[in-house]
């Protein structure tokens, strides 16, 4: 056993510190190759000191470590190496206080979403952020990877969300920056450095998230266009005439909509198939008889004006339930197609359809006929691909993806929306990033982790 493994189970105890088979019959987490988990051992801190004392015994011998919250990531940002220490935030889930009157939450790391969600549900509050793995994923991870997720066109992204945080430094220095207010302009804001900085600047451990009320309607239609301009009209308008209760606003390319609705798929169409995009929108508000006439009056408007080509409104719970299994249950596009590679560009609205044209074309130069599938938050400019093309290798995922990240640099768009740079997209991070802003992130990294310890290689390399 290692000098530094010895000296961590002495300070926190075998129940905190598992090494050998008690580490390596826990499931990896990792989405293309989960397997189980391999390392020098995973410790499973209780409170904020104890992962004060393991980042300071780590320090001490400089041994690398790799925070893990839900293990949801599908960049490989919580990758281990075998010489690499585990810190699971999963212990640490209380969420300490809900404040009605102030709209807050104070919240460990190792919360998970939904039951985020449920609890404020139960003060009639709501933490908006939303995305499929909140079974799941945890606060901190969301906090670490700025998470965006169905409802950033009004909400924003967790950026949006957070007012304080308490992070531990690599060397064990406790930061304790709880603020819990809107304005609070003395001196610099140092939690937005930890915020999306995947874990390598320091392990996040409590949180202070913003709330929202509860709303008390939603109105849910699938709606067809007959074209991109169309949908990008009809966006526009919504964002001006729902009087900002607009909330989601989801296009889904043909393909996708076609796969989701057809055998092996479970789900039944609720509009015919044959037109080119679907957009799946929501509206949730506070005044039921004046929500529901806004937004029927507005999809009737706008089939009278032939901006919608139809529209099939959820009429109850179960066809709200099917509307949203056709746009999020990706799965199936993985049960179907082998190998899968999926993406989350963002880039300006005006640039999407040209964007897509050119690369399913570029993509067929290669891979004549490979599935191609696109859908994504439109209305905040992140679009999801999934191409299923060529062998599950490392020479077929640089070639594909340099074809798809390649034009983004020129029209002002990102190779991650949301899911961030991990390991996977660290060799295009200069797609979207000028040299200079590399530059500053190495300089607070090397500031901030000079012995480099913190979830080391990702992002880019020291």
């Amino acid at each position: 056993m290692s000098d530094v493994v010895e000296e961590l189970i002495k300070v926190l105890g075998k129940d905190t510190v598992l090494t050998g088979e008690e580490a390596s019959k826990r499931s990896a987490g990792q989405w293309k190759n989960p397997g189980n988990l391999n390392c020098l051992a995973l410790i499973l801190p209780s409170n904020t000191e104890e992962v004060s004392q393991t980042l300071k015994i780590c320090s001490k011998y400089n041994q690398p470590v790799v925070p893990q919250g839900g293990l949801t990531s599908v960049t490989e940002a919580a990758h281990l190496k075998s010489n690499e220490i585990a810190i699971s935030l999963e212990r640490m889930n209380a969420i300490e206080e809900i404040n009605i009157t102030n709209k807050i939450a104070i919240v460990e790391a190792g919360v998970v979403l939904l039951d985020l969600q449920h609890a404020a549900e139960k003060q009639d509050l709501l933490f908006a952020l939303n995305l499929g793995a909140k079974g799941s994923c945890m606060i901190g991870g969301n906090i670490a990877t700025n998470a965006g997720g169905l409802e950033a066109v009004r909400y924003g992204v967790m950026r949006n969300l957070v007012l304080g945080l308490e992070v531990v430094l690599p060397d064990g220095t406790i930061i304790s920056s709880m603020n819990q207010m809107i304005k609070n302009n003395a001196g610099y804001d140092v939690k937005q450095l930890f915020i999306g900085s995947e874990g390598t600047l320091g392990i996040i451990t409590r949180a202070v998230v913003k709330l929202e009320d509860l709303p008390k309607t939603t109105n849910t239609a699938f709606i067809a266009v007959d074209s991109f301009e169309k949908a990008s009209q009809l966006l526009q308008k919504a964002k001006k005439h729902l009087n900002h209760n607009l909330t989601s606003y989801e296009l889904l390319w043909n393909n996708y909509y076609s796969l989701m609705t057809s055998s092996p798929s479970p789900y039944m169409p609720p509009l015919p198939q044959n037109y080119p995009y679907y957009i799946l929108m929501e509206v949730r508000g506070q005044d039921a008889e004046k929500d529901t006439y806004d937004f029927e009056n507005f999809l009737a408007d706008n089939l009278e004006n032939g901006l919608i080509a139809d529209a099939a409104p959820a009429q109850n719970h179960s066809e709200y339930e099917l509307f949203w299994a056709i746009r999020e249950n990706v799965e199936l596009v993985f049960s179907v197609y082998k190998p899968v590679f999926l993406f989350d560009v963002s880039l300006p609205i005006s640039e999407m359809e040209n964007y897509i044209a050119k690369i399913h074309a570029d993509v067929n130069k290669v891979w004549p006929d490979a599935p191609f599938f696109v859908f994504g938050h439109m209305a905040d400019g992140n679009l999801h691909l999934y191409i299923s093309c060529g062998e599950d290798n490392e020479q077929t995922q640089i070639d594909l993806y340099d074809i798809v990240f390649a034009p983004l640099k020129s029209i002002g768009g990102s190779v991650t929306a949301e899911h961030g740079i991990g390991l996977e997209k660290k060799r295009w991070l200069a797609t979207s990033r000028t040299e200079n802003e590399i530059a500053l992130m190495k300089t607070l990294k090397k500031a901030i982790d000079p012995l480099n310890i913190m979830n080391p290689g990702k992002v880019f390399d020291i």
